[in-house]
């Protein structure tokens, strides 16, 4: 089993906190190489943060990015859907399609809460309790 998100979701994760403390627009090179990526990555991670206006983005030579919100008003969850899309729940944890097709696995309560309990815990946490380096 593999839980797992993506380098996209963490460093949209990252590339908030980053800008949140900064208190000013910055480049995409600069942004870059403060999350450890390439330039050219960093404005597909950030198109979703600045499509649900979290995120602006200025372009020209005196442009960047720039954090528009509150760390503590946005969730991990939050930030996760906005570049993963909205979290599936009812997907059978055994095999690509509805549980109730062909009715219920073993796993299948477990699995339910077990999900439940992590959407729960990533919902709950702000990007402002978040530790980045």
């Amino acid at each position: 089993m593999r839980l797992e998100i993506t380098r996209r979701s963490d460093l949209a994760s990252h590339a908030m906190v980053v800008l949140a403390h900064s208190g000013t627009r910055m480049k995409s090179a600069e942004l870059a190489a403060r999350l450890g990526t390439s330039a050219g990555f960093v404005p597909q991670v950030l198109g979703p943060l600045v499509e649900r206006g979290w995120v602006t983005s200025v372009p020209g030579p005196t442009g960047g990015y720039q954090s528009t919100v509150d760390l503590d008003r946005v969730s991990v969850l939050d930030v996760i859907e906005a570049i993963e899309g909205p979290t599936v729940t009812g997907r059978c944890v055994l095999v690509d399609r509805p549980c109730a097709e062909g009715g219920h696995c073993a796993l299948h309560h477990p699995w339910a809460r077990a999900r439940s309990e992590l959407l729960d815990e990533l919902g709950r946490t702000s990007l402002a309790d978040l530790e980045v380096p």
